[in-house]
């Protein structure tokens, strides 16, 4: 039987990601710098945040207007009026919602805590600014 093996190695020196980055050039660069050569069945883990950095999936808060259901939404679960104005544009439908929490089906299909838009660690640049998930996460990989 064939050894079967799990090493996972965290690149150290990955830089920023910034908008339109080439992902497979700053990995490669990356792989070469901590002398990780890939073999035939290795996997590349790649968080969707720097997908969505890369992809220019950001949006500054501040340019959001939200509308009378986000903040009606956003009076019952203690969020920002303009956060939620992001949940229901990247969703289909509310599922359930509790105090600082909306749970909704994304317009990908997939069920979701606050349709998978992320806040933490993004540079604000001009402002407050969240991530939302790549357009076509497919394509992307």
């Amino acid at each position: 039987m064939p050894e079967t093996r799990l090493s996972l190695i965290a690149l150290a020196g990955m830089p920023l990601v910034r908008p339109g980055d080439r992902l497979e050039a700053l990995i490669g660069a990356a792989l070469e710098a901590n002398g990780v050569a890939l073999a035939d069945g290795d996997v590349v883990v790649v968080a969707q945040k720097i997908v969505s950095k890369a992809e220019g999936r950001s949006v500054a808060l501040d340019g959001v207007a939200p509308s009378a259901r986000a903040l009606q939404l956003a009076a019952e679960t203690g969020k920002d009026p303009r956060l939620v104005e992001l949940i229901l544009s990247e969703s289909v439908r509310v599922v359930r919602h509790r105090p600082q929490l909306i749970i909704v089906e994304h317009r990908r299909g997939h069920v979701m805590a606050n349709a998978g838009i992320d806040h933490s660690n993004v540079e604000p640049e001009g402002g407050e600014r969240v991530l939302l998930l790549p357009e076509d996460p497919d394509a992307s990989a």
